[in-house]
């Protein structure tokens, strides 16, 4: 393996190889994912920022050991609603000192093809490209003496049938899943700073992010005033041709994601729900969608979305919203957006700042959480310097000790996750 020093610069060769190859990363996310030309531009823009932030990591990566020892290599399992960013997840699993077998997702078949004729020139055999079936990729990293650990992003529900396999191979599990994000609005909050960033936040990728919110809690005294806001940038959204560059928002990738949505609004419209905007949903193609008046226990305000659906529900104190937003299996992300009481809504919905042994799962909290910040500002070096991750479902570390299993909860690098100090 090379040194640290000669891995960064590779890094930095990279940053160059993708900034001269951005329309072609673009045309891939555009085969594959059906991503708007302006996000998939605006993604290589994020990753290329991200890779420069790694040299400030020197003096944490230095002395550390990989997990991967001399032969052996760390197993990746990349979700398919990203392009150029899972470049982050990569890099930071290799700066570390480990070989690394990826796997992208089978519809990624156009943006894996050309990550791997970028990579090879400067990797070489360092970072290998796995077009094995998923399952028979799965198996090989639970079961392979050569894997010490296996990264996985994806759905939880997946994750979790692997805890025996986990355990009885003793393998460091290091799992990022879904969200349902809650995004908060207080009485006192700059709506139309609110309203603004949940539109962006909301159908951005058409809502195909683990990071979308998908609750919308607004206080009872702004909650028309608010939702009239947030629907006049509803129907402002730009549908239509991906390639297009004046198109701001395209189609649902996944059909089992169509399925769910269309589950979600039936459900919504049979307890009480009103659907203010959308719902016509066409092939894969779902316009932006405002569902009103929705209640806890409606599918739409318990299972992920992923898509450009919000479910917007009323409160009326800081006691009531707290438990409603805690009332969720998922962790990831919180947005708070008000002045007097955001400070003790964040208080009481935050864990740590870095992930932590846990004796169990632990639910309610979550792992970031802006307050009247926007998107942008909250995910500057994500994977690199800032930790990312959740509680509860949204993500978590089995780490073998003995016979046992220790479960960890809370924002990770995978960097450091995939290394460890010297004894």
């Amino acid at each position: 393996m090379p040194t640290l020093e000669h891995r960064l610069e590779q890094v930095a060769a990279l940053r160059t190889i993708l900034a001269q190859n951005k329309e072609n990363l673009i045309r891939a996310a555009l085969l594959d994912c059906a991503f708007t030309y302006r996000e998939s531009a605006l993604e290589v823009d994020t990753v290329e920022e991200r890779l420069a932030g790694f040299p400030d990591m020197a003096p944490t990566f230095a002395p550390r050991i990989p997990l991967a020892g001399p032969g052996q290599e760390v197993a990746l399992i990349l979700p398919y609603n990203g392009s150029a960013w899972l470049n982050t997840a990569i890099v930071s699993i290799y700066l570390v000192g480990n070989r690394v077998r990826v796997k992208f997702a089978s519809r990624g078949s156009h943006i894996t093809r050309l990550t791997e004729d970028l990579y090879r020139p400067i990797f070489g055999d360092a970072i290998i490209f796995d077009y094995s079936h998923g399952k028979d990729f799965m198996h090989r990293a639970l079961t392979a003496p050569n894997i010490p650990a296996i990264v996985m992003f994806g759905a939880d529900r997946h994750a979790l049938q692997h805890e025996d396999a986990v355990r009885a191979h003793k393998k460091k599990f290091i799992f990022e899943g879904p969200g349902k994000d809650p995004f908060i609005v207080l009485a006192d909050a700059d709506l139309e700073q609110a309203a603004t960033e949940l539109a962006f936040a909301k159908y951005l990728y058409a809502g195909q992010t683990c990071t979308a919110p998908e609750r919308v809690y607004v206080q009872e005294q702004v909650y028309d005033d608010f939702v009239a806001r947030f629907l006049e940038l509803s129907r402002r959204v730009r549908l239509g041709d991906p390639a297009d560059p004046a198109t701001e928002m395209g189609p649902v990738i996944s059909p089992e994601a169509i399925k769910a949505i269309r589950a979600q609004l039936k459900d919504a419209a049979a307890k009480g729900g009103r659907i203010a905007l959308g719902g016509n949903i066409q092939g894969n193609l779902v316009p932006p969608t405002v569902v009103l008046e929705a209640t806890q226990e409606m599918l739409g305000m318990q299972e992920e979305t992923f898509a450009p659906v919000a479910f917007l529900a009323r409160f009326q104190t800081t006691e009531e919203v707290i438990r409603l937003a805690r009332d969720n299996r998922y962790g990831l992300r919180a947005s708070i957006y008000g002045q007097a009481e955001a400070d003790a809504v964040y208080k009481s919905l935050i864990s740590q700042p870095y992930c932590h042994p846990a004796p169990s799962f632990q639910f309610g909290v979550f792992g970031t959480i802006s307050v009247n910040e926007p998107r942008s500002e909250t995910w500057v070096g994500a994977f690199v310097s800032k930790p990312v991750g959740g509680y509860g479902y949204s993500g978590w570390i089995w780490e073998p000790q003995g016979d046992t299993l220790r479960l960890k909860q809370g924002p990770k690098l995978l960097s450091l996750e995939t290394s460890r100090e010297p004894e």
